[in-house]
């Protein structure tokens, strides 16, 4: 069954907003609480992995039940670094991945926006409404690549339960999701864990206007690494993926 372009947008504009809402938002839930007993900590101070464990799942169970809710319809691709995969594989037109590509970032801007109404100004000064940075001691090329491994990852499990017709569809959701959970707990330590640039940059933005710091500097390690990590992984598994002729 086939959906027109305005349906497959509608469906990638509230996934991406979704996922945004719940990942970011489980984000500015944590540093709240960490502030609550170490006012100068951030997440990680309270019990190390833990609340990145919260963060990380927090995104990857969302994504695995919006994935099901919406993937017939879209794709569920709701990650412009997933889109470009596929934009450059031939798995989706240029016309499509641009559409695609505009409203994932409209609705996660949107989901900022929401954040910043629901937590208010503590969540943009303590929690920089879950905006990513490199951690004290990453340089920028470190970011990148380790950004660029995380979405190599995800997008990787993308093409093989999601695009691959022989894959099994039943599972492509959990897949997906379990994919972005352990991407992003191994990550949350190192660049607080983007792995999606429409993620990436809409806490930065919207923090930023509200009179929080500005990180925007910062962006270009949250766009390239996945952009490039996303790209290599859709070119492996578009070789790899391909049985001989007989």
């Amino acid at each position: 069954m086939e959906y027109n372009l305005s349906r497959k947008l509608i469906a990638e504009f509230v996934g991406t907003f979704m996922l945004v809402l719940m990942g970011t938002g489980s984000a500015i839930g944590a540093a709240l609480i960490v502030h609550q007993y170490i006012p100068s900590g951030a997440i990680g101070a309270l019990g190390g992995f833990t609340e990145w464990l919260a963060v990380s799942w927090g995104f990857g169970i969302t994504a695995a039940v919006v994935i099901y809710a919406i993937g017939k319809i879209s794709g569920g691709h709701i990650n412009p670094a997933v889109t470009i995969g596929l934009l450059v594989t031939k798995n989706i037109s240029l016309k499509d991945g641009i559409a695609y590509i505009i409203v994932q970032f409209i609705g996660a801007i949107v989901a900022s926006l929401s954040l910043f109404i629901i937590f208010g100004d503590p969540g943009v000064i303590i929690g920089h409404l879950g905006a990513n940075a490199p951690a004290a001691g990453v340089s920028s090329i470190q970011a990148i690549f380790a950004e660029a491994i995380g979405t190599f990852l995800l997008v990787l499990v993308v093409m093989g339960v999601a695009v691959d017709k022989k894959a099994d569809s039943g599972v492509y959701g959990i897949a997906i999701g379990l994919a972005i959970g352990i991407s992003l707990t191994f990550l949350g330590p190192l660049t607080g864990g983007c792995i999606n640039p429409a993620r990436g940059f809409s806490p930065m933005l919207i923090a930023y206007l509200a009179g929080g710091p500005n990180l925007l500097g910062t962006y270009p390690i949250f766009l390239i690494g996945p952009i490039v990590g996303g790209i290599v992984a859709a070119l492996l598994y578009s070789y790899i993926g391909k049985p001989n002729e007989e």
